[in-house]
């Protein structure tokens, strides 16, 4: 019948509203649960409120995991150059009028509210990196479009370590990598790559380094040299981590934290707060809810049907897992303490947020993947 209503016709519609994959929501929101009452654990003896202010972004958080699974991720690619212009231009405001914090001119502040705009250029340089990579119609990257992404990466790690903050700078850089590997990258090309990081490394680590900085990596390598300065932080997260044992000291119940032997236990340290308060199966818990999102975006990144959500998907997954993996690494000394946040569970608006708007924006890839405008 002419003008009838189908239901047949509207079932992409419909996969639009209802085809969320829950799993992956239900992920984020239980470490977000868990990083409140680890965050309301560890700042129990520090000045103010964390648990309002950290409540207060989880709830900002989730409006805008739903505005970003709402909004049409197309229009996001389709602007995204301006978008990545505008993540620079926060990155060298905050360098001509930022608040510094912990050594670090890396905070905008207005009537008490902070933003950390390297967590949104962060996003920002996704979306770009993204839009270009897809408009290449060939397998593999040539050299000439290999160095190009690298630009687009690089303005921002440059303008980051100015700040200086070379633990945000190096989150772009697993970002990169996987977006070139699944934009198809020369093994040739990725060996030179290597090569090149390392020598690069070789001049950071002589040239680029504060005397500070150098002194994380030098107390990495050796705690015991210096167990009361340097090497102090590594040392007592070893501690809490290890004396939660099999099922933890219960909450709020550990020494490390409530003592406050533990440095940035809110922030940085917060999953050896956990490992004390919970001991390995709550640790191995927490674990598992973060595979449960890697696991569950990646799946989603696998079912697109655009290059560039594909794209898009894997580097946002990249950063976020590297984030689980290094900060995790670091709190019991497996690598040098840099002030790389743990997602869901760091205490921090800016991150906060930022988590909340990739597991929003993936999530609306998949509700749209049947929809093409």
């Amino acid at each position: 019948m002419s003008g009838a209503f189908s239901f047949s016709e509207q079932r992409p519609a419909l996969r639009n509203v209802t085809g969320i994959d829950w799993a992956l929501v239900a992920a984020a929101l239980m470490l977000a649960l868990v990083g409140l009452a680890t965050v309301n654990s560890a700042s129990a003896e520090l000045a103010g409120n964390q648990l309002a202010r950290q409540g207060l972004w989880v709830g900002i958080g989730c409006c805008a995991m739903l505005a970003a699974a709402l909004f049409n991720y197309r229009t996001l690619i389709e602007f995204a150059f301006p978008i990545y212009l505008f993540g620079l231009s926060l990155l060298i405001t905050v360098l001509l009028v930022g608040r510094v914090a912990g050594g670090a001119r890396s905070w905008l502040g207005y009537a008490g509210i902070g933003l950390q705009p390297a967590e949104v250029a962060k996003l920002t340089t996704a979306l770009w990196l993204a839009s270009y990579l897809a408009s290449i119609d060939r397998r593999t990257l040539g050299l000439r479009e290999i160095v190009l992404s690298g630009l687009i990466v690089a303005v921002p790690i440059a303008l980051i370590a100015l700040q200086p903050d070379l633990g945000s700078a190096a989150m772009f850089v697993p970002l990169l990598a996987g977006m070139l590997l699944v934009g198809g990258i020369d093994r040739k090309v990725l060996v030179g790559g290597l090569v090149a990081a390392l020598v690069l490394g070789a001049a950071l680590w002589f040239f680029g380094l504060h005397d500070y900085q150098r002194q994380r990596i030098t107390s990495f390598l050796n705690p015991n040299a210096d167990p009361l300065g340097a090497g102090y932080q590594v040392q007592q997260s070893k501690i809490a981590v290890g004396s939660g044992e099999l099922t933890g000291k219960g909450y709020m119940q550990g020494t490390q934290s409530q003592l406050r032997f533990l440095p940035a236990r809110h922030t940085d340290f917060v999953f050896a707060v956990l490992a004390e308060e919970w001991g390995f199966l709550g640790t191995l818990a927490v674990l598992g809810l973060y595979a449960m999102w890697i696991v569950n975006a990646f799946r989603i990144a696998l079912r697109a049907r655009e290059k560039e959500a594909v794209l898009l998907i894997v580097g946002l997954v990249s950063l976020f897992s590297f984030h689980v993996v290094y900060n995790t690494a670091m709190v019991v000394g497996f690598v040098p303490i840099t002030g790389i946040p743990l997602p869901f569970l760091s205490y921090g608006g800016s991150f906060t947020l930022l988590n909340f708007a990739i597991t929003g924006l993936i999530l609306g890839i998949d509700a749209k993947r049947y929809v093409n405008a």
